[in-house]
């Protein structure tokens, strides 16, 4: 009965997770100073865990100290980085309630609350543990922008000599950024926040517009009051990582991640395309993976997006396991996932807290997994099942995902069969059988320290 219960324990959570309080289980997968035999060493990964916060997720008013309130459930979701979406003022002139339009780049929504508001949310961010980026808008800004007056020289004009609006969006002015004044004014508004406001970094909204000289620009003088400043691109060109990001997004992932959960690619052709993403990739640098993001669900409800709601905390699993940087957005953590969630509308969310428990029983995991997380998967058949190792020096991580809404069997392969291994979700322990049963949309990372040769 271990057995089965072992593997059947991949979908739930325990009571008291194991490693969530900096502990490693015994047999987790822990560094080993005194290698006799085992795989090639790797480095230890990174263990960033972001989380997308959508201000008005939380709250119609003060939005900011309602989110504050909620600091303990991040820090126990796992979270390192919380990505605060944009929470400057928008504008109004030629406005349809987007929070992407922006008229003052130094001043928070009066509806969030105030730049005091946000600084006792760094504060207690901080002393959680953990950093505060703001979603930065630079391509563009609002038609009501001061700018628009007082230098109407920043913005890139039409054929009539007018400003030009920004691509396809009729409410925000597209500045321009051969204009060395122009990216000038806007590094300045962004060290602002770093140096005045405590502010750890930047995701940068569609980073392809603004010059990859305004970027090399901005991030060195960002970088000259915050040395560590972490730095997110929404783009998926590797370009961007030779401007100072420290990740672009993964937007490939995130379609391989949908055909795979939705029958359209199979676990070998998956793990091919994911690997290939990451091996362009410099040493150093990073992609940041997402299940759904607020664009994804604001276009498709997320249950549509991969077959069932309930396939998002398996999804997240798999993503936590491979290279990058995992993901987690607010509505994931809700029963909401059945409706789409337009991030233009004040929609206050209910956050569930067995939803939760499982996302940071994972994260529980990945941390523990650190010291094989970077090496190179070897994959196992399983079907329609992903299953791979990842191995180094005296340690293994075993990982098995269901992406179907059916039971699978799973024959476990002889490399692996009959290894007594942790569960590193649920803490349980038990030797690998050597056929599982795994249930629709299951999961489990097993970590072990394998057994020196003696003498």
């Amino acid at each position: 009965m271990m057995q089965i219960r072992f593997l059947f324990l991949i979908s739930l959570v325990a009571a008291a997770l194991v490693g969530c309080s900096g502990d490693d289980p015994e047999n987790a997968a822990t560094p080993s100073p005194d290698k006799e035999e085992g795989a090639p060493v790797v480095a230890q990964a990174p263990s960033e865990v972001l989380y997308q916060v959508n201000p008005r997720s939380y709250a119609t008013e003060g939005c900011l100290n309602a989110v504050k309130a909620r600091m303990a459930e991040f820090k126990a979701s796992g979270a390192t980085v919380l990505w605060l979406m944009p929470s400057l003022q928008p504008g109004e002139l030629k406005a349809f309630g987007s929070p992407y339009c922006i008229r003052d780049f130094r001043t928070i929504n009066s509806r969030y609350g105030t730049n005091a508001d946000l600084d006792e949310f760094v504060k207690e961010a901080h002393a959680q543990g953990m950093l505060v980026i703001l979603d930065w808008i630079a391509n563009h800004t609002a038609w009501d922008h001061d700018w628009i007056s007082s230098h109407p020289e920043y913005y890139r004009k039409d054929a009539s000599g007018n400003i030009a609006q920004a691509s396809t969006w009729t409410d925000v002015a597209q500045l321009d950024f051969n204009n060395a004044a122009t990216r000038k004014a806007m590094t300045e508004d962004m060290v602002y926040w770093v140096k005045e406001h405590g502010i750890d970094g930047f995701r940068c909204d569609y980073a392809d517009g603004p010059s990859h000289q305004f970027w090399q620009e901005a991030i060195a003088a960002i970088r000259a009051v915050n040395p560590k400043a972490y730095m997110l691109a929404e783009s998926s060109d590797y370009k961007h990582l030779d401007d100072g990001f420290d990740e672009i997004y993964g937007w490939r992932y995130a379609d391989y991640l949908t055909k795979l959960f939705t029958g359209k690619q199979s676990p070998t052709q998956f793990l091919a395309n994911a690997a290939d993403e990451m091996s362009k990739v410099p040493e150093g640098k990073g992609i940041m993976h997402y299940v759904i993001n607020h664009d994804t669900a604001a276009e498709n409800a997320p249950s549509s997006i991969f077959g069932s709601a309930d396939a998002l905390p398996a999804a997240y699993c798999l993503t936590a396991m491979l290279d990058g940087t995992p993901m987690i957005y607010t509505l994931m953590e809700t029963t909401s996932a059945g409706q789409k969630l337009s991030f233009f509308d004040y929609k206050v969310l209910t956050r569930n807290a067995e939803l939760a428990a499982k996302y940071a029983a994972v994260n529980g995991a990945f941390r523990l997994t650190a010291p094989v997380r970077a090496a190179k998967p070897v994959q196992y058949q399983a079907g329609d099942a992903v299953m791979f190792s990842k191995a180094s020096g005296d340690n293994m991580a075993v990982v098995i995902v269901n992406p179907t809404r059916e039971q699978v069997q799973v024959k476990t392969p002889m490399a692996v069969s009959g290894l007594e291994m942790t569960e590193l979700i649920s803490g349980v322990k038990a030797k690998l059988p050597a056929g599982v049963t795994i249930p629709a949309y299951g999961y489990a990372i097993m970590g072990m320290k394998t057994k020196r040769a003696k003498g």
